[in-house]
Parts: structure tokens; C-alpha cells; sequence
């Protein structure tokens, strides 16, 4: 290899790049924004449907879990499993697309690492990937709802104000974005459907809170008065927990993944 040829291999290897999947044309995955972006109508569809498609998955399998049986274990497995599975499909499917955030905590996460010199989204992309988030989170639940004859729109009724309840969320949320982060630091992209997957299956069981870590779902599932509902009074701590996670986050990344230290290098 001539010195033009190896500093080459070298500018390469250090170089961002979306991971390949199955030796096709590279994918991107939550917290990577496309290449070749398509358009913002069709990313924001992504969302849209990935959201209500995951709302939808994680109420749904919490009101079938309640009906096939009481114990509140193997109803936390059952929706947990759903979860995991349902999730992973989504990421595989809708990253090539939008980066399958469906979380404006990952969005914004995102839009922070961009005006840092980073890749991610605009704040244009960013002020239309939100609120599609949470338009598609409310319509899951209530799809959820639909499909199982509960009422389309019941307020929850099951608190989750507790201290130890918001800790949780922080946990969660922390976690994620340390996950997704460094999964694009380490340019291990192409693993996220399993790994985010398999993190929130995790954190289902070791955090108090259940581990919404995504504002959106927390807001889609006040509208459901199911296993998997939270009381509109808990949302507003949930989703500031969640933020605070975020920044948390953000920073063990910047602490963990220093410049010149990444796996590639």
C-alpha cells in the first residue's frame, strides 16, 4: 500500500458514515439522518406511522397481557417482549427512512449534536419530526383501544408521580441516548434494531419506571386507561425527567467517546 493509498484507508476509516446492512447500500438508524435524505414529507410519515406503530404495539400487548392473565409479572413480560420485538422491526424498517427516532428526546438530542458541528437534523427537521411524534404516539393508543373495544379516548388513571418513579426515567433515558450516541461515535450504527431493542426489553425490567424514556409515547399513553396508561397529572414530571436524562446522556458521551479514542481510530 503506497502512502497516498494508506492515508486514504485511513481518511475513510475516520470518516462518518451510515452502516451497511446485509452488504447493501449503507442504512442509517436512530440518531443518523440519511445520506441521500428523503424527502421531509416522507421522513415525517416515517415517524408519524413508526410512532403510532410503536404506541400502538406497547398499549395493545399491555391490554391483551390483562386479559389472558393477572399475574402483573407475566403481564410486564408479555408487554416487554411485544415491546422489544415490535420495536426492532420498526428500526429495521423506518431508519433508512427518517433514522426511526420516534422520540423527540433522541430528536432533539440530534438537533443539539448538528448545532455542535455533528451530524443531524435541522431545526426545521426538528420542529416537524416533534410534533408528528406526538400526533403519531396519540393515535396509536387510540388505535390500541380501537382494536381491543376499550374507549377510544380514557384518561388514565394510573399515577406515576413518585420520586423514585421519575429517577427511573432519568436512568432510562440517559441510558438510550448513551446507547444511540455511541453506537454513531463507534460507527456500530447498523446494530441499533437489536440494540435499542434489547435496551428497552432491559429497562422495562430494571427500572421503577417501566422505561418510557420518550416523551411522545408518554404523552399517547395519558390517553389510555390500560396497563400501560399514565395519569395526565405524572406526564409533565415524566417528560421533564426524561429531558434532564437526555442531557445526561449527551454529556457521558462527550465523557465517554473522546475525539481520537473511537473504536475505528
Amino acid at each position: 500500500m503506497t502512502a497516498t493509498e494508506a492515508a486514504e484507508h485511513d481518511s475513510a476509516a475516520k470518516s462518518p458514515r451510515a452502516p451497511d446492512v446485509g452488504g447493501a447500500e449503507p442504512q442509517p438508524a436512530p440518531g443518523a439522518t440519511p445520506p441521500l435524505a428523503p424527502p421531509l414529507v416522507a421522513r415525517a410519515a416515517a415517524e408519524l406511522v413508526g410512532t403510532a406503530a410503536l404506541v400502538a404495539v406497547v398499549v395493545g400487548s399491555g391490554i391483551q397481557a390483562t386479559e389472558l392473565t393477572k399475574d402483573v409479572g407475566l403481564q410486564l413480560l408479555a408487554n416487554s417482549t411485544a415491546t422489544v420485538f415490535g420495536l426492532g422491526v420498526l428500526i429495521l424498517l423506518l431508519g433508512p427512512v427518517s433514522g426511526a427516532h420516534f422520540n423527540p428526546a433522541v430528536t432533539l438530542a440530534e438537533w443539539w449534536t448538528a448545532r455542535r458541528g455533528g451530524p443531524g437534523v435541522t431545526s426545521r427537521e426538528a420542529a416537524v419530526y416533534v410534533p408528528t411524534q406526538i400526533v403519531g404516539a396519540i393515535a396509536g393508543a387510540i388505535l390500541a383501544d380501537a382494536m381491543f373495544g376499550e374507549p377510544l379516548v380514557k384518561w388514565s388513571t394510573h399515577d406515576r408521580s413518585a420520586g423514585h418513579l421519575l429517577l427511573g426515567e432519568v436512568v432510562a433515558t440517559a441510558g438510550l441516548i448513551l446507547l444511540i450516541f455511541g453506537l454513531a461515535r463507534t460507527d456500530r450504527l447498523r446494530f441499533a434494531p437489536v440494540a435499542v431493542a434489547s435496551y428497552i426489553g432491559a429497562a422495562y425490567w430494571f427500572t421503577s419506571s417501566t422505561s418510557f424514556a420518550n416523551p411522545a409515547v408518554t404523552i399517547g399513553r395519558a390517553f389510555t386507561d390500560t396497563f400501560a396508561g399514565i395519569a395526565p397529572g405524572s406526564v409533565a414530571g415524566f417528560i421533564g425527567m426524561q429531558f434532564v436524562g437526555a442531557v445526561v446522556g449527551l454529556a457521558l458521551v462527550a465523557l465517554i467517546f473522546l475525539p481520537g479514542r473511537t473504536t475505528a481510530e
